[in-house]
C-alpha cells in the first residue's frame, strides 16, 4: 500500500513537547463508489485543534480516538472519482469541513442540519484528518470550489469562514443591528466581513492590540481591549456605544461569555460558538442565548459564494506542515494574526 507523510498524534499533551510527529501511514484509498480521492492542497490550524491535542476537551470525548491526525477545514484536488459519482470529476477542487460524514437519515439530516447528526464522523478526530497529504470522502460531505480561488485562501473557509457565517446568522442580523464580536482571530475576522456584508455596525473586542487593528481595518466602527474588570470593562461599553443589540462569542473562556451577556441589552441576544461553562443568567431581563456549530452543506456552498463575489479577505499565514507542532505553538501565543495554513 502506497504511503504518505503525517502529523500523528499518539497522545495528548502540550504543543511545547512536540506531540506531533512526522510519520509515513498508510494512504487512504476510495473503499465506497460515492467517495473521492482527495490531493490535499492546504489545511488550516483552528484554535480548537490545539484544545484537542492538549487534552483540554478530554472530559467531553475530544479526541474521542488515539493515535489521530488533527486538520479538519482543508481543500485539495480530486485526484480520483468512486464508480458512482457525480458531484465531481477529476481535477476539480473540493474542501472539507469539520463535518466528515453523517447518517444521512436521521430526524437532523432530514431536516438539513446534518451538521447535528448523533453519528456524525468528525474530520480530524480519526486518522482522516488534514495534517497530511490525501484524504477520502463522501462526495456528499464535499465542497465545489472555483479553480482560481488559492488553497492559502479556500481551506480556512471550512471551519472559520463556515463558522463566521452561521454565527453571524444566529445574531439574526439587520441594518445596523448592534453587534459586538468577542475574540478576533481565524474566526472572529471572518465574522467582522459577514457581519458587514449584513450592513451590521460591529464592535469589535480582543484583548491583542493586533487583532483589533484588524477588525477595524475590516471595517468594524469601533474596537475596544476586552478586560477581566468586568466593571470597568461595561462601564466603557456603555459610555461608548450603549449595550449592545447582540453579541456573538467566539473566545474560548468563561469570563468573556460572561461579560457578552451583560454587555447586551435587555431583550437582546447573545450567540456562543465556543466551550465553555454555563455562565449566569438573568431570565427577567429576557435575554435569548444561542449556541451555534459549523453549519451545512448547504451553508458551506453559500460560505464560498459569497467569499467570491464580495472577495472578502482571508489573512493566512503559509507554512509546511511539518511544522505544524511549532505553528500551535504560535496560535497558542498569540503570535498569528489571523489564520495559519499547513501545506503539505
Amino acid at each position: 500500500m502506497e504511503k504518505m507523510r503525517a502529523m500523528v498524534l499518539e497522545k495528548c499533551d502540550k504543543i511545547e513537547n512536540n506531540p506531533l510527529k512526522l510519520t509515513n501511514i498508510d494512504r487512504h484509498e476510495i473503499k465506497r463508489p460515492d467517495e473521492i480521492l482527495i490531493k490535499i492542497e492546504a489545511c488550516g490550524v483552528c484554535h480548537s485543534q490545539l484544545h484537542g491535542i492538549e487534552g483540554d476537551w478530554q472530559d467531553i470525548g475530544i479526541p474521542p480516538t488515539l493515535p489521530t491526525v488533527p486538520g479538519h477545514e482543508l481543500v485539495g484536488k480530486v485526484i480520483q472519482v468512486g464508480d458512482k459519482v457525480t458531484k465531481f470529476k477529476v481535477g476539480d477542487r473540493a474542501g472539507i469541513t469539520p463535518l466528515l460524514e453523517a447518517c444521512r437519515i436521521c430526524q437532523y439530516c432530514k431536516e438539513g442540519k446534518e451538521y447535528l447528526c448523533e453519528s456524525s464522523i468528525i474530520t480530524g478526530e480519526s486518522y482522516k484528518g488534514g495534517y497530511t497529504e490525501y484524504i477520502t470522502v463522501a462526495e456528499d460531505f464535499a465542497t465545489k470550489v472555483p479553480s482560481d480561488m488559492k488553497p492559502e485562501y479556500a481551506a480556512p473557509l471550512f471551519c472559520a469562514g463556515i463558522t463566521a457565517y452561521k454565527a453571524v446568522k444566529a445574531s439574526e442580523p439587520q441594518s445596523h443591528k448592534k453587534i459586538g464580536i468577542f475574540g478576533i482571530g481565524g474566526v472572529g475576522h471572518m465574522a467582522v466581513q459577514f457581519a458587514k456584508v449584513e450592513n451590521c455596525d460591529v464592535i469589535a473586542f480582543s484583548r491583542s492590540q493586533n487583532h483589533l487593528d484588524v477588525a477595524k481595518r475590516l471595517g468594524a466602527i469601533d474596537t475596544m481591549k476586552f478586560s477581566e474588570n468586568q466593571e470597568e470593562f461595561l462601564a466603557n461599553l456603555k459610555e461608548k456605544h450603549g449595550l449592545l443589540d447582540a453579541a456573538i462569542v467566539f473566545a474560548p473562556a468563561d469570563i468573556v461569555t460572561d461579560t457578552a451577556i451583560k454587555a447586551v441589552k435587555k431583550g437582546g441576544l447573545v450567540v456562543i460558538a465556543t466551550i465553555g461553562e454555563k455562565p449566569a443568567f438573568m431570565a427577567f431581563e429576557e435575554k435569548t442565548i444561542r449556541g451555534t456549530l459549523i453549519g451545512s452543506t448547504k451553508d458551506m456552498e453559500q460560505v464560498i459564494k459569497i467569499c467570491d463575489e464580495k472577495n472578502l479577505e482571508v489573512i493566512s499565514e503559509v507554512f509546511p506542515l511539518e511544522k505544524a507542532n511549532q505553528v500551535l505553538k504560535k496560535l497558542k501565543d498569540s503570535e498569528i494574526k489571523a489564520r495559519a495554513v499547513l501545506i503539505p
